[in-house]
C-alpha cells in the first residue's frame, strides 16, 4: 500500500458508517495504516466496556440499552486523543441520530456502500451478527438496506463497494477524502 502517496492534512477523526459486510474494519483499518495513525473498531470498545461481546448485550440487555452504551463509547473515541484517528462504527451506530449528529458535526463519515448479494456474501459464515443469527440474512440485510441506506447517503462521503481487492477499495476511500478536502478547502 505504500505505492499511494497521500497528502491529507486531517484534524478530526474519519468514522466508517455502513452495513455489516461492507468492510468498514478491514477498510478502515488499512486506512488508519496508510494515513498513519490509530484504528478503533467501536464495537470492540463497546464489549470491552460492558466486559462481553456484543451478541450477548443484545441477548441480555436488548438493542435500546445497546445503543445507549453504543452512544457512549462513540462520544469518547471522537473525544480522546489523538485528535486524528480512524474508527469503524457497527452498522447500526449512523442510524442512531444523537451519534450521526455528533458524527457529522466532529469528524468526516465514510460510507462504504455495497450491494445485497456483496453483503450476504461477506456475512454468510460470521456468528458474530446478532440481527442475522437464526434468520433468513438476505431477506434481513434486504431489509436493512431498505431502511437505512437513505439514512447512509447522509454520510460526508460515499464510496461504492465492490468485489474487489482491499488495495482497490483503500485506493478509492483515499481519492475520495483528498476529493473532500479540497472541495472543503475551496469553499473557505
Amino acid at each position: 500500500m505504500a505505492t499511494m502517496k497521500t497528502k491529507l492534512e486531517l484534524d478530526r477523526p474519519i468514522v466508517m458508517v455502513g452495513l455489516m459486510g461492507a468492510g468498514k474494519t478491514s477498510v478502515g483499518r488499512a486506512l488508519a495504516h496508510h494515513l498513519g495513525v490509530p484504528f478503533i473498531d467501536s464495537d470492540k470498545e463497546i464489549e470491552r466496556a460492558a466486559g462481553c461481546s456484543v451478541v450477548d448485550i443484545f441477548s441480555l440487555y436488548g438493542e435500546k440499552e445497546f445503543r445507549r452504551v453504543e452512544r457512549q463509547v462513540v462520544d469518547r473515541l471522537i473525544d480522546s486523543p489523538p485528535r486524528v484517528k480512524v474508527i469503524s462504527t457497527g452498522e447500526g451506530a449512523f442510524i442512531t441520530p444523537e451519534i450521526r449528529e455528533r458524527v457529522l458535526k466532529d469528524a468526516i463519515s465514510i460510507w462504504l456502500k455495497a450491494d445485497l448479494d456483496l453483503l450476504v456474501k461477506r456475512t454468510q459464515f460470521r456468528n458474530t451478527r446478532p440481527q442475522l443469527l437464526n434468520n433468513d440474512s438476505k431477506k434481513i440485510l434486504a431489509q436493512l438496506i431498505a431502511e437505512r441506506y437513505n439514512t447512509y447517503a447522509m454520510a460526508n462521503i460515499t464510496v461504492e463497494t465492490f468485489d474487489e481487492s482491499l488495495h482497490k477499495t483503500l485506493t478509492k476511500v483515499v481519492d475520495a477524502l483528498t476529493q473532500n478536502q479540497k472541495e472543503q478547502n475551496n469553499g473557505k
